[in-house]
C-alpha cells in the first residue's frame, strides 16, 4: 500500500464525516426550533446530545485501544449514521416524539467522539508512513476538518432553506457512511490501527487501571491541567453559541438558515486559511503568544457582535476574523499533545482530557436555552462573551502556561514518570478548540 493513501484515505474520511456533521449542526437546532419554536427545548437536545460524548471520551481510550482504531472509527460512523438518519424517517411517518429525538441524539453522541480519537491519535504513524512531520500532518487535519466545516455549513443553509432540515439529516447519514467505507477499506495493515492487546488477563481491573494511566498522566502536568481546564469552558460556551444562540439569532434576526450557514461557513473559511498559515509559518513564533492572540480574536468578538447588531455585515467579518484565530489553535495543541505523550498512552490520556474539555458542553447548551427563553438573546449573548473573554486570558496570566514554549522535553515514559511540575510533566493534548 502506498505510503501515502492510508493519511489521504483519514483525511478524506474525515472530510465528508465532518462536512456532514455540520448538516446536523444547523439541521438539528433549526428542526427543533421550526418544529416546536422553543430555545428551550433546543437546548435540551443540546444537552442530551453531548452528555454521553463526555462519558465516551472518559472510557474509551482502553476499548479504542483494544478493539483497534480501525474498528472502533468505522463501527462509530455506521452508528452516527443510523442515529442521525432515524430522525427524518421517523418525522415522515409521523411516529417522531421529543423524547425520541433526544434518545437518538444521545445514541449519537455516545459514538460519535470515540470515532473522531481513534482516528487522530493516529496520525503521528500515519506521518511517519507518508513521510511527512506530525506538526504538518496535524496542521493539515485540522485544515481539512476545518474546510468540510466551512462546505458543510454553507451547504446546509441553502438545502434547509430549499428542502428542510429532515433533507440535511438525511444526507448527514450518507456522509457517516462513506466515512466508515474508507477507515475500513484503506487503513488495513497499519499496525497502529489494529487492536493493542495488553499482556494479561482482560477484566475490570485492568481495565480501571488502563484508564487510571490516562488520568494519572493527566494530573501530574499543571499545563496539560490548565488546557484542559480553559478548553472544558470555551467549550461549553462555544456549545451555546453553535446550538442555540447562532441558531436563535439567525432565525430573528439575520434572516433565515441561508446566512446562518454563511455565517458559520466564513468562520469555517477562515479558520482553515489560519491553520494552513500556522502550518506554514507557525513554528517560528512562540506557541503561548499565538495561543492567547487566536483565543482572545475567536471567542468573546462573536457573542458581543451578535448582541449589538442584528444585520449581517458586521457578524460576517467578525466570524471571519475570530475564524482565522481559530485555526490556529488546534494544531499547536496536536502538536502539542504528540510531542509530550508517549504513543502508547495517546488513546488513554486523549479520552481523559477530551471528556475533561467536553464536561461542560451539554451545561453549555442547555444554560444558553434556558438564558434566551428567560431573559432574551441579548443578555444571554453578552454573559457569554463576557465568561469567555476572562477565560481567554489564562494564557497571559498563569505561569504554568509558559511551558507550550519548551521544546525540549521528549515523551514522558510509562516506566519513569516525571515529577510533577517539571518541564517533563507538562503533557498537552489536542482539545479541540472551536
Amino acid at each position: 500500500m502506498s505510503g501515502r493513501r492510508p493519511f489521504t484515505a483519514v483525511l478524506a474520511a474525515n472530510t465528508i464525516s465532518i462536512a456532514g456533521s455540520s448538516l446536523t449542526l444547523i439541521g438539528v437546532p433549526w428542526f427543533v426550533l421550526q418544529t416546536t419554536g422553543s430555545a428551550g427545548r433546543a437546548g435540551v437536545v443540546a444537552f442530551c446530545a453531548t452528555l454521553p460524548v463526555v462519558i465516551a471520551a472518559l472510557v474509551g481510550g482502553p476499548v479504542i485501544d483494544r478493539i483497534g482504531r480501525r474498528r472502533i472509527s468505522a463501527v462509530s460512523d455506521l452508528v452516527c449514521g443510523l442515529s442521525v438518519g432515524a430522525i427524518p424517517l421517523l418525522h415522515y411517518a409521523g411516529l417522531l416524539e421529543f423524547w425520541m429525538l433526544c434518545a437518538l441524539m444521545a445514541l449519537g453522541g455516545l459514538v460519535h467522539t470515540p470515532g473522531l480519537t481513534a482516528r487522530h491519535v493516529l496520525l503521528p504513524d500515519l506521518a511517519a508512513h507518508a513521510g511527512t512531520t506530525v506538526a504538518r500532518a496535524a496542521s493539515l487535519y485540522d485544515a481539512v476538518s476545518r474546510g468540510a466545516r466551512m462546505i458543510g455549513a454553507a451547504l446546509a443553509g441553502v438545502l434547509i432553506a430549499v428542502f428542510g432540515p429532515e433533507a440535511v439529516l438525511l444526507l448527514d447519514a450518507a456522509t457517516f457512511g462513506a466515512s466508515a467505507l474508507l477507515v475500513t477499506a484503506f487503513l488495513r495493515g497499519i499496525p497502529a490501527a489494529e487492536p493493542q492487546r495488553a499482556s494479561g488477563k482482560v477484566s475490570f481491573s485492568v481495565y480501571r487501571a488502563e484508564l487510571a494511566e490516562g488520568w494519572d498522566f493527566l494530573v501530574r502536568s499543571r499545563l496539560l491541567m490548565g488546557i484542559t481546564v480553559m478548553v472544558m469552558m470555551t467549550n461549553g460556551l462555544d456549545q451555546g453559541w453553535s446550538s442555540v444562540l447562532l441558531p436563535v439569532h439567525g432565525r430573528e434576526a439575520l434572516g433565515g438558515s441561508a446566512t446562518l450557514g454563511l455565517m458559520i461557513s466564513l468562520f469555517g473559511g477562515s479558520a482553515l486559511l489560519g491553520a494552513l498559515l500556522y502550518g506554514a509559518w507557525g513554528e517560528r513564533f512562540p506557541r503561548r503568544t499565538v495561543f492567547a492572540a487566536a483565543f482572545l480574536a475567536s471567542g468573546a468578538t462573536r457573542y458581543v457582535v451578535a448582541a449589538v447588531t442584528d444585520t449581517t455585515l458586521p457578524l460576517a467579518v467578525t466570524m471571519a476574523l475570530a475564524g482565522l484565530g481559530a485555526g490556529v489553535l488546534n494544531p499547536i495543541l496536536s502538536t502539542l499533545m504528540y510531542e509530550k505523550v508517549p504513543e502508547e498512552l495517546r488513546s488513554r490520556v486523549s479520552g481523559v482530557t477530551t471528556a475533561g474539555c467536553e464536561l461542560t458542553m451539554p451545561l453549555g447548551g442547555l444554560a444558553a436555552g434556558l438564558l434566551v427563553d428567560g431573559f432574551g438573546a441579548t443578555r444571554a449573548l453578552l454573559l457569554f462573551g463576557g465568561t469567555y473573554l476572562l477565560t481567554t486570558l489564562a494564557p497571559l496570566v498563569f505561569p504554568a502556561w509558559r511551558a507550550m514554549d519548551d521544546r525540549r522535553a521528549g515523551p514522558v515514559s510509562r516506566t519513569e514518570p516525571a515529577p510533577p511540575g517539571s518541564a517533563r510533566a507538562e503533557r498537552p493534548r489536542h482539545p479541540t478548540a472551536k
